[in-house]
């Protein structure tokens, strides 16, 4: 039995939004009470999450970006930069909890505390940029766990796995042009859903160029393709990339249930992926992998494919 740690905050729930959206304080409600319901939260080992230092954000997000939100969280703005990403006036400090989260995960595998992480945390963040919140996120939570990792940790080379079906375009954004984060995404085809970027050409720049890997799907798409993919397409760049601890940018919003796509991604899709990353941590990273939440957002699916994804994290 691997020990994993559960890293999860109350205070989560305080991100809400003020009209009807996808991503709300019930989907992190019905996780924690579909986990603790199997037995699996009583299995982790509890994490909690701390609020970062600056120096940490700042890695990875501009200040004017963040003095501009704390702003617009205190003025009660609803939405920032784009009407599907919400505010209200918890959002600021829980954004900034949420990364912590990230964090905290991240420093009790590399230094380890546990063998892996499962970070239940929310608001998600793989769209958030440098200067830009978007499609839900605020914070980019992977980023700067990476970031962490490599400033407080001495870690080299960073693998981002990101099986969200939207494309992240803030975390590849922020590794660009770095040859030390590794950013692979498999996701529906940018030409049918948002946020229209993550083509096959798209492979980095500059020093960085040849450290991006997307996979765009097209819709309809499910467990065979996704296989596939994995096995042809990202097991080898991993072999050349040699990572030192994966990050998992775990949304489950592939499934085929879920509202927002088209891909027929299935529970046993979700295991497979899981036990793919895990067979290649433990041949090039010792093992080492940090699951953070992004998207899902059909609450039976959710649950289910969470639920399998933590017991392989556990190795049952």
């Amino acid at each position: 039995m691997k020990r994993v740690a559960w890293v999860y905050h109350p205070d989560y729930l305080l991100h809400t939004p003020s009209f009807e959206h996808p991503e709300s304080p019930e989907r992190l409600v019905a996780i924690t009470d579909h986990l603790g319901g199997a037995g699996l939260i009583d299995r982790m080992i509890p994490v909690p999450p701390e609020y970062p230092e600056d120096a940490d954000i700042l890695s990875v997000h501009d200040r004017e970006y963040l003095d501009r939100l704390e702003r617009a969280c205190r003025r009660g703005d609803l939405t920032l930069d784009s009407e599907d990403t919400y505010l209200n006036r918890h959002s600021f400090n829980i954004a900034l909890l949420s990364a912590g989260g990230a964090i905290a995960g991240a420093k009790a595998v590399a230094e380890g505390t546990v063998d892996r992480a499962f970070c239940a945390i929310r608001p998600p963040g793989h769209h958030a940029g440098r200067d830009v919140g978007m499609g839900f996120c605020l914070l980019n939570n992977a980023a700067v766990a990476a970031r962490y990792l490599q400033a407080r940790n001495g870690v080299g080379k960073v693998l981002i796995v990101d099986w969200d079906v939207h494309h992240g375009n803030g975390t590849q954004n922020i590794f660009l042009e770095d040859p030390t984060v590794f950013y692979f995404s498999i996701h529906e085809h940018p030409t049918f859903l948002y946020p229209g970027t993550g083509r096959r050409w798209e492979i980095g720049k500059g020093k960085g160029e040849g450290a991006t890997l997307n996979a765009p799907m097209a819709p309809g798409a499910g467990d065979a393709e996704y296989r596939t993919t994995f096995e042809q397409i990202l097991e080898p760049a991993v072999e050349r990339f040699r990572p030192e601890i994966i990050l998992v940018s775990a949304g489950f919003d592939a499934h085929r249930d879920d509202p927002l796509a088209d891909l027929q991604v299935t529970e046993e899709g979700f295991r497979f992926m899981t036990r793919h990353v895990l067979e290649l941590a433990d041949r090039f990273c010792g093992g080492k992998v940090v699951s953070i939440l992004e998207g899902g957002y059909e609450t039976s699916s959710l649950t289910s494919c969470i639920e399998l994804h933590v017991r392989e994290l556990l190795g049952e």
